[in-house]
């Protein structure tokens, strides 16, 4: 993964050109991302550039995505840490930072989509159009009073208790207390999911042992230099609205600032993803830094006749996904 061969191996040298990229630089993009001679052109004149990366096509979406930002680190790291701000419109519905430690308010925005809280009333364990646990259903099919005017309220209102208890449960148990999806025949374990996810990038583990063992041992391992928190978000994506939960982790250092995002619960769609984005200086660009992104994530209904149909959908919208939101951090940041 190329924010983190960057963590871990770059050595800017004093270099005149412009057009030329530090050597690491080229060397990843030539042996894993492969772009083409425009895709380079654009990225050296400081455009963004997105390509997807090589992944199980039956589970897996990755995405690679680069720009020049002529700005100080700083300043988006500020951004960052003010979520709400950093990601709204166009896909963003609604994005709220979670209290430390949570509170219910913090959840007084979030709305479960009318169309799900139907079908949650007909579903069953191992037969539903949402991802939630077995508990979780559960406490929707006997906590709202389905022929009552007011169930959407109710909805809500379980939906809110349900997501303050979850960060809770995350905030002290780690991965061990993330769902277990029943929404099909066979449960999904979302803590195996990210593992086996993080396992399948090795340079997470040559490069940063440390963030790999934050990632998957918090909160009893702690990352040094780096201050983290959480939020929620309701975002279009696909074809139904989706609420997910993150965790969002920013670690300092001298030479590059990391910025790790863990999504944590999504109604639908996927199963868990790891966003990283990597921001490393350039002297010979003057003020600025490169941006370096990988995004990855694993989903159900990508396999199958279906899922090839899908798939392609998919694919191109996380691809567009991250294209957008390179140009809307380069503008925001060199505004």
């Amino acid at each position: 993964m190329f924010a983190l061969l960057i963590a871990g191996q770059l050595v800017l040298l004093p270099q005149t050109a412009t057009t030329k990229l530090p050597s690491r630089l080229e060397d990843y993009l030539t042996t894993i991302v492969r772009p083409t001679q425009a895709e380079r052109r654009n990225l050296i004149a400081g455009q963004p550039i997105t390509k997807l990366l090589d992944g199980d096509p039956n589970t897996e979406v990755s995405v690679f995505g680069a720009v020049w930002v002529k700005a100080p680190i700083r300043r988006y790291v500020e951004a960052v840490r003010d979520i709400e701000n950093f990601e709204r419109g166009k896909g963003f519905r609604a994005t709220k930072r979670i209290s430390a430690p949570p509170r219910f308010e913090d959840f007084s925005a979030m709305h479960i989509p009318q169309e799900d809280l139907e079908d949650i009333r007909s579903c069953r364990v191992g037969d539903c159009e949402v991802k939630l646990s077995e508990q979780a259903l559960r406490k929707f099919q006997t906590g709202v009073d389905w022929r009552a005017p007011n169930r959407q309220a109710t909805g809500d209102a379980v939906m809110r208790q349900l997501a303050l208890e979850y960060v809770e449960g995350y905030l002290k148990g780690g991965d061990q207390q993330l769902a277990v999806y029943r929404d099909d025949s066979r449960p999904t374990f979302v803590a195996q999911e990210f593992r086996s996810m993080v396992d399948r990038t090795p340079t997470l583990t040559e490069f940063m042992p440390n963030l790999r063992r934050y990632l998957l041992e918090y909160p009893k391992v702690q990352l040094p230099d780096s201050t983290s928190f959480l939020y929620w978000q309701e975002v279009q994506f696909g074809l139904k609205p989706t609420l997910r939960i993150s965790h969002l982790s920013i670690r300092e250092g001298p030479e590059d600032t990391v910025v790790a995002t863990k999504m944590l619960y999504a109604s639908h769609y996927f199963w868990t993803a790891l966003e990283l984005r990597t921001l490393v200086p350039d002297p010979s660009r003057g003020t600025g830094f490169w941006l370096f992104t990988i995004s990855r994530s694993r989903s159900d209904g990508l396999s199958g006749f279906l899922g090839r149909l899908i798939r392609g959908r998919v694919r191109s919208e996380a691809q567009e996904g991250t294209l957008a939101a390179l140009k809307a951090t380069k503008n925001k940041l060199e505004r």
